[in-house]
């Protein structure tokens, strides 16, 4: 994961009175997405992976919004194409760019750190790319009317891999861009703390949208063992790895949650 510019920025005076957490949000608001800068307060870039559920929830209100704009005005095919477009410029293709990264890795062995840090795409990367995608577009075309509340819950449930990576695994790369979440990690159990506050906020609201609660929490599912799943295949984790598991589990939650209302659907019919 790529650091970016405004990571370097100077430290500002008028931010001294800001606490540090809301300067770690303006700083996951900035690392996670290519959305505006907040004018105020000036980003900290340490422990930012604790608010990245709360970007993506920003992220996937915006999917869920164009879902909304496009249903009944255009074909499906096109409303999954522009969905998932939208949901790959809004981060920049930063966690995407990850799960390729981490897919050639795991292709090449022994030469996995430096195949995962070459720029060029390889044919399983390429691989990885196609099979999300595909995914990601079956999950959305099987949830329907339900995908908005789908991308809001995959979003979160995404981004909340990548904190389990870090508590259970060491960085793979000393001096890699991404080590700054280790050196600042407080333990999974605080860092965990805005996701479920976030978890908390959300389950009210979908169960105003008659959400059953096998459907909710889906993603759990994803969210726990991609991240374990990835990191004993690589034996740790690293900036791309994160990103893997932020694209992986948010795939896989859309899917099992599209599938699961599958599943419900059919057996409403042979219960009555």
């Amino acid at each position: 994961m790529p650091l970016g510019p405004a990571m370097n920025r100077p430290s500002d005076p008028d931010s001294a009175g800001a606490p540090a957490w809301l300067r770690d949000l303006a700083g996951a608001w900035i690392f996670y997405s290519v959305l505006p800068a907040w004018p105020w307060p000036q980003p900290r870039f340490e422990r930012i992976a604790r608010f990245a559920p709360w970007v993506g929830l920003v992220l996937g209100g915006l999917q869920a919004l164009l879902w909304w704009g496009l249903q009944g005005r255009v074909p499906l095919l096109a409303q999954v194409a522009l969905v998932l477009a939208i949901g790959l410029l809004l981060t920049g293709g930063l966690h995407m760019d990850g799960a390729m990264d981490t897919a050639d890795g795991l292709a090449a062995g022994d030469r996995l750190l430096e195949a995962m840090a070459d720029s060029r795409v390889g044919a399983s990367g390429a691989q990885a790319l196609a099979l999300l995608l595909l995914l990601r577009a079956a999950g959305l075309a099987m949830l329907g009317p339900l995908a908005p509340a789908a991308l809001l819950w995959s979003a979160v449930w995404g981004r909340m891999a990548p904190l389990l990576a870090m508590a259970r695994f060491p960085y793979l790369r000393p001096r890699g861009s991404a080590g700054f979440h280790r050196r600042h990690w407080a333990g999974l159990a605080i860092e965990l703390r805005p996701s479920l506050v976030l978890l908390a906020l959300l389950l009210p609201l979908s169960w105003h949208w008659q959400w059953p609660l096998p459907l909710l929490l889906a993603g759990l599912l994803p969210t726990v063992l991609v991240p374990l799943g990835l990191g004993r295949r690589l034996g740790g984790h690293s900036g791309d790895s994160y990103g893997a598991c932020v694209e992986w589990a948010e795939t896989l939650a859309l899917l099992l949650m599209a599938l699961l209302l599958v599943l419900l659907r059919s057996a409403a019919p042979a219960a009555g």
